[in-house]
């Protein structure tokens, strides 16, 4: 059970923002919303924020904005259960409603705690399976990677594949394939069958390049849902989250995404044919990016022609043209490419910090 409330509760007028700088600090993925009296009146998961996050949402707002927005759906009210209760009536509503987080409240609705479905001894969502595509020559880096393949390359004190396997280590994701190409024996040399990272490694070698998607027609098939990601992304995106974020819209592949901003150096003229509208004094305009990781339904493997060069996009477009259904997924954690030597700069001043907040010191 989780207990501090001074992490769990806010006021109804707090900013989003303080809302989420509160949830990263409890790490249970829910803000809960309360009165004046500590009364529950609402909550606020880590999808409704990545859903803001999409909608663009404006983040100095109240978090009763983000309220305001469940009200006619199945989560408008909040589901909780008595603290009083016992530990199978808390389960059974978990497993009754398919949440992750119960509220506990007494008998005047204030908070007194929280429990999760990983309490009871259960995994509320079904394992994934990870693919790490580190066969890249990394061209971009080089020389480093003349005679290092780029997942081998140290940040801190070991490579950032380690880094890699250990987050998902953490998730709970043990079944690892690596998708090998460039200097490939360097990788499998160092990690061998997994058995000292905690994990069960598998190689997927690639003759030659087969791109972002391509390595997935050679898997061997399975029902568990495939974590697709970059060798060359140091990150601590929380892919539980990922995994229900995916799960809750049922989506075929979700792809995560960040938001990626460019500052026009211009003043920007709009108008109405010969007539000016607007003058907008160098106006900044936010793209969503492929942020590189990816979740798969395994039967979407079966749209990877095999033995060909197929890249994520690729797939994407035919599952979009299948009329399949793709969700984006907003990273707002810590993330980085590591696609040139200003970022891999970057990357040995960030992975300290990195390692302090995600407990690996």
């Amino acid at each position: 059970m989780y207990t501090e409330l001074a992490n769990l509760c806010i006021e109804r007028d707090r900013t989003i923002l303080d809302a989420v700088a509160r949830m990263d600090r409890n790490r249970q993925g829910i803000i809960l919303i309360v009165d004046g009296e500590g009364r529950l009146t609402g909550t606020v998961t880590d999808g409704d924020v990545r859903r803001a996050i999409l909608s663009k949402v404006d983040f100095n707002l109240p978090i009763a904005t983000l309220v305001a927005q469940k009200a006619g759906s199945a989560y408008a009210s909040p589901i909780t259960a008595s603290i009083d209760a016992d530990r199978a009536e808390m389960f059974a509503l978990i497993k009754k409603h398919g949440i992750v987080q119960l509220p506990l409240i007494d008998a005047d609705r204030r908070v007194k705690g929280l429990v999760t479905a990983d309490e009871f001894a259960t995994t509320p969502l079904p394992k994934l399976r990870a693919v790490v595509m580190a066969g890249g020559a990394g061209t971009r880096l080089r020389p480093l990677t003349d005679q290092t393949p780029k997942p081998m390359l140290p940040v801190g004190d070991r490579p950032l594949m380690e880094h890699i396997i250990d987050r998902l280590r953490d998730a709970g994701i043990t079944r690892v394939n690596l998708s090998t190409h460039h200097i490939s024996e360097k990788i499998s040399e160092h990690f061998g069958d997994g058995t000292k990272f905690g994990v069960e490694l598998s190689y997927l070698s690639e003759d030659r390049p087969l791109g972002t998607a391509g390595a997935l027609a050679g898997l061997e098939r399975s029902s568990e849902t495939l974590l697709v990601m970059n060798g060359d992304i140091l990150t601590d995106v929380d892919f539980r989250a990922m995994a229900q974020f995916h799960r809750e819209h049922k989506a075929d592949l979700t792809v995560a995404v960040r938001v990626h901003d460019i500052t026009m150096p211009y003043g920007v003229v709009e108008s109405d044919g010969v007539f000016v509208t607007k003058l907008t004094e160098k106006p900044v305009v936010k793209f969503f990016v492929n942020a590189g990781i990816y979740l798969i339904e395994p039967a979407m493997c079966a749209f990877v022609p095999p033995g060909e060069r197929f890249d994520m996009t690729d797939l994407i477009q035919r599952l979009l043209d299948e009329k399949r259904v793709v969700a984006n997924f907003p990273i707002r954690e810590y993330w980085l490419d590591i696609g040139q030597h200003a970022d891999y700069e970057r990357a040995q001043q960030d992975i300290q910090q990195l390692s302090t907040r995600t407990g690996d010191e």
